[in-house]
């Protein structure tokens, strides 16, 4: 089974370049980012004609999380738990049932957090917690289990082209790079590390001064592997050529394929 995620901000404005990417690639399920739309907003018939089943979490004009599977979804849940009074559409969850095993996929938009410091890295590390204590939780179940999605997070300095440039960044600080961590040492894999060690791995390229043209890119988009999840992976990869193509989003899809 291929598994991607794919941050397409604004996914009315990039929905053809979507369904060329669908189209090429083919994957059984994709965790999706940044709708910027509505639930009744996106435009589930593009998708469902190449095969899709669709599930959303949206809001207007900004985030939105969504799940496509050529499989059926069930035990579907919206909204990372641990603050019932948080209305951004950041998180969703469900049970997909391939050919050989069931995976439980979490589809995460993770905030950016700056201006660092205030509010919204405060917000950023809380949330970073309450995902901490749901990875722990789906790690109690001993399932396959794979959390994907726009983490906004650099893990190490090798992660991004220039790192001098992000020191003070929300995404590079060492408090967003502990959080990262104390989430992966409960037992999860980083499945693009369990393929490559290179430097030079981006999944992310700035609209601005001609980034994409200079390789200046960071790695912010992750699928983490429960170890169940890790003993079946195949391969792994970022499908980095969809940057160059028209109207691209700033994004790249990262995937991976399980036996399962």
């Amino acid at each position: 089974m291929r598994i991607a995620t794919f941050n397409i901000n604004g996914i009315k404005a990039r929905i053809d370049a979507l369904a060329e990417w669908l189209a090429d690639a083919r994957p059984d399920v994709v965790l999706l980012q940044e709708l910027k739309s509505v639930d009744d907003g996106v435009p589930r018939g593009s998708l469902e004609d190449l095969g899709y089943n669709v599930e959303t979490h949206g809001q207007k004009g900004f985030n939105g999380v969504a799940i496509l599977s050529r499989f059926p979804l069930e035990d579907i849940s919206r909204g990372l738990p641990g603050d019932p009074d948080d209305e951004q559409a950041r998180w969703i969850e469900a049970t997909v049932t391939g050919p050989k095993a069931a995976i439980r996929v979490c589809g995460l938009y993770l905030p950016n957090g700056n201006p660092a410091p205030g509010p919204k890295f405060d917000y950023k590390l809380g949330w970073m917690e309450r995902l901490r204590k749901r990875a722990e939780a789906l790690l109690e179940k001993e399932e396959i289990v794979v959390i994907a999605g726009d983490f906004n997070v650099i893990p190490e300095p090798r992660d991004a082209a220039r790192p001098d440039a992000w020191v003070k960044d929300a995404l590079f600080l060492p408090e967003t790079r502990a959080a990262w961590r104390r989430i992966v040492n409960l037992g999860y894999h980083d499945a693009i590390r369990e393929v490559t060690q290179d430097d030079g791995v981006y999944s992310f390229w700035d609209y601005q001064a001609g980034a994409w043209q200079k390789n200046d890119g960071i790695r912010i988009d992750h699928l983490l592997l429960s170890p169940q999840a890790a003993d079946r992976l195949v391969s792994a990869g970022i499908d980095k050529d969809v940057r160059g193509r028209e109207k691209p989003s700033d994004h790249v899809p990262v995937w991976i394929e399980l036996d399962a």
